[in-house]
């Protein structure tokens, strides 16, 4: 992790990175207290580019109000999955939209329910895990998370099962992860990030730990394959995968995002996918 989380590392007693398994309790419970602890410097940092009720889908800087992946959104029930502080949310209720929030991390939904009694845009707000989602069959028109709990989780196949599962026939299902081919660069905007370190097909979990071992960060790769299966096998159907360029006078630098990167390889993938009717 860059040195922007030192202040979430120290809170957590962060000793050392290891190449292990982790299940999707553990994932969890890492993920769980690890952004509880982050979501302050997580908003100081990128508060402002993300703005408190505005839809970007990813550190390029492409909105939904241009892109319109998502299609007609009025009057739509839409669920926005690892919302953090729900901005994307706040925006696609602003243009009319039913809109459902939920986040694993308290800390996360502290700064969405601050933000919403702020703008004055009151977004429905839950706590839960993607992979166990506390909603009803066929309840949801549309579903979509930016950068939000997908690499978090231990079995993407379970949260794409569950949110077949909330989403009505024919609903469209949008998410922007971290480009899989970024596995196989160390973490690093600068020269050092352009060096291959590790293989694309090493599926072991990046994992933090504590002294004692217990994991305090848990982030899950999978390939665009396995994206491609496990959607598939949840009754989507891709109809486009995006890889945002890095657009042209865009000099902020977001992690290991940066021009630099962002001007030779794609930092972002966004799945438009829908479920079958």
């Amino acid at each position: 992790m860059s040195n922007q989380h030192t202040s979430a590392e120290q809170a957590l007693g962060t000793a050392g990175i290891v190449k292990r398994g982790a299940d999707a309790a553990e994932s969890r419970v890492a993920n769980q207290i690890w952004w509880d602890a982050d979501a302050d410097d997580y908003h100081e940092t990128h508060g402002e580019f993300l703005g408190a009720a505005d839809f970007v889908w990813c550190p390029e800087g492409l909105r939904e109000a241009d892109a319109r992946f998502l299609g007609e959104i009025a009057g739509q029930r839409i669920l926005e999955v690892g919302c953090g502080s729900a901005m994307c949310a706040r925006w696609l209720k602003e243009n009319k939209a039913d809109v459902t929030a939920f986040d694993i991390s308290a800390g996360m939904l502290r700064h969405a329910r601050r933000n919403n009694a702020e703008t004055g845009i009151d977004v429905p707000l839950v706590q839960a895990s993607a992979d166990q989602l506390p909603f009803r069959d066929d309840s949801f028109d549309a579903a979509c998370s930016a950068f939000g709990a997908v690499p978090f989780v231990a079995d993407v196949q379970e949260v794409f099962g569950e949110v077949a599962r909330v989403l009505r026939p024919g609903a469209p299902w949008v998410f922007a992860v971290n480009h899989p081919m970024r596995w196989i660069f160390p973490d690093d905007p600068g020269p050092l990030g352009l060096t291959v370190t590790q293989s694309y097909f090493d599926r072991t979990p990046y994992v933090e730990v504590d002294e004692e071992g217990k994991a305090t960060y848990v982030e899950h790769h999978r390939t665009l394959g396995d994206y491609v299966r496990a959607l598939t096998n949840t009754g989507f159907v891709l109809e486009d995968l995006v890889e945002p360029e890095w657009p042209k006078g865009h000099t902020r630098n977001w992690g290991q995002w940066s021009p630099l990167r962002g001007k030779l390889f794609p930092g972002t993938a966004i799945f438009r996918t829908r479920l079958t009717s």
